[in-house]
């Protein structure tokens, strides 16, 4: 009896861990064309759509060229955060780049991208 009560409990403990969800206002963010040195900061906007804390434990990008800035406290349920990802606009040419975070959300790897053309 006691191993099956410690059983359902530890079950419904893991259920409530990774019932965290997030969901994002736009997944790709184009920059479009623009100048040679211009702002290349952009905001990823986000929702914690389930009903636990989401906490963000890291983020990663394909390149050192894009540098994201991760929210330091857990996202609350149906709390709005962002998530900043500043492009170096030095060069000039196209660019697609992933930004890969990692979280305590159901699926613990979401990707996101940013994309444009910089010219002279």
């Amino acid at each position: 009896m006691k191993k099956g009560f410690i059983f359902i409990l530890g079950l419904f403990f893991t259920i409530g861990i990774s019932a965290q969800e997030f969901k994002f206002e736009k997944e790709i963010i184009n920059y479009g064309k623009i100048k040679k040195g211009e702002d290349g900061k952009r905001l990823f906007e986000f929702t914690n759509v389930g009903n636990a804390p989401l906490i963000i434990k890291e983020i990663k990008t394909s390149c050192d060229c894009a540098v994201p800035k991760k929210p330091e406290r857990p996202i609350m349920p149906g709390e709005k955060a962002t998530i900043t990802v500043e492009y170096d606009t030095s060069s000039t040419g196209g660019f697609s780049k992933e930004i890969i975070i990692f979280s305590n959300a159901k699926k613990s790897i979401k990707k996101i991208k940013i994309k444009g053309y910089i010219s002279k």
